[in-house]
């Protein structure tokens, strides 16, 4: 059964910076596109970066050149470095495939950030 746990969120003032980590289990990440995604309280989901199975990268306009998306083959993990954020960054954070899977979605990781 493949699983996809975020973890690494929490509270940061505006500027601050944290790295979320996705840690997969029964699916290799270096041979599919993954993304994280985000959803805010009150709002759809909304991608936020993917990486494709070359490495490829795309981010969306509200995040590019403040987030990094990458992932380390070798630990089967994917990561979103996150720096200069923003109070409208406050989200729970997931990790799927891209297009994500509906059995892949897992609990997300919650990011706050304070002004």
């Amino acid at each position: 059964q493949v699983q996809l746990v975020e973890s690494g969120g929490g509270l940061v003032q505006a500027g601050g910076s944290l790295r979320l980590s996705c840690a997969a289990s029964e699916i290799r990440i270096s041979l599919r596109a993954m993304g994280w995604y985000r959803q805010a309280p009150g709002k759809q989901r909304e991608l936020v970066a993917t990486i494709t199975v070359g490495g490829s990268t795309n981010y969306a306009d509200s995040v590019k050149g403040r987030f990094t998306i990458s992932r380390d083959n070798a630990k089967n993990t994917m990561y979103l470095q996150m720096n200069s954020l923003k109070p409208e960054d406050t989200a729970v954070y997931y990790c799927n495939t891209y297009p994500g899977l509906r059995a892949y979605w897992g609990q997300g990781t919650q990011v706050t950030v304070s002004s």
